[in-house]
């Protein structure tokens, strides 16, 4: 049984801002440690990114505290926007006076901001359980090996296809130089 990458997320919902304008800040953080997340989104010079910080660091506090509460041992520190989203809230139709005793709809739209983190593990820490310890899995590497050599083998003889082309192509440009000479 292998070992799941914990998440914890946090979610600010019905925020009065544009989910597009959201989508923009939200972009900039995706896939960021915490600690470089927190410090893009405090120089972004966005209207929606304060909401954000404050979003991003309660997903934080999340994990913090679920970590202690659970006993599980996440180190703050490797935590890292896994995802970033701003989906569609509802939206306020409202009314704006026109000319001539007209009225014009638009829609005042909502968004829910939902930021998720979760520990990044080091890269060949494929870990599975077997009883009580923890015991690395070995990376496969022969179906690379196997592969390679198909596609060796492949682009070979396309080489030599396109030598042969290449030599008679020339072979006739000589025979038709000396026909016109």
């Amino acid at each position: 049984m292998a070992l799941e990458t914990q998440e914890y997320r946090a979610e600010a919902r019905f925020q009065r801002v544009s989910p597009q304008k959201a989508r923009l800040v939200l972009n900039l953080i995706k896939g960021l440690r915490v600690e470089s997340a927190l410090e893009t989104v405090a120089f972004t010079r966005k209207g929606v990114a304060p909401l954000i910080e404050k979003v991003l660091r309660s997903a934080i506090q999340n994990a913090n505290y679920l970590s202690e509460e659970r006993g599980l041992d996440v180190d703050v520190d490797n935590l890292y926007v896994k995802n970033a989203v701003a989906n569609d809230g509802p939206r306020m139709k409202r009314i704006r006076p026109a000319p001539m005793g007209r009225a014009f709809r638009y829609q005042r739209r909502m968004a829910h901001i939902i930021v998720t983190v979760a520990e990044k593990r080091p890269q060949g820490a494929l870990a599975t359980t077997v009883g009580d310890e923890a015991v690395e899995a070995p990376a496969k590497k022969t179906a690379g090996k196997t592969a390679g050599k198909k596609t060796a083998a492949k682009t070979g003889t396309k080489v030599a296809a396109k030598k042969k082309s290449a030599a008679k192509k020339s072979v006739k440009k000589q025979d038709a130089k000396g026909v016109k000479a």
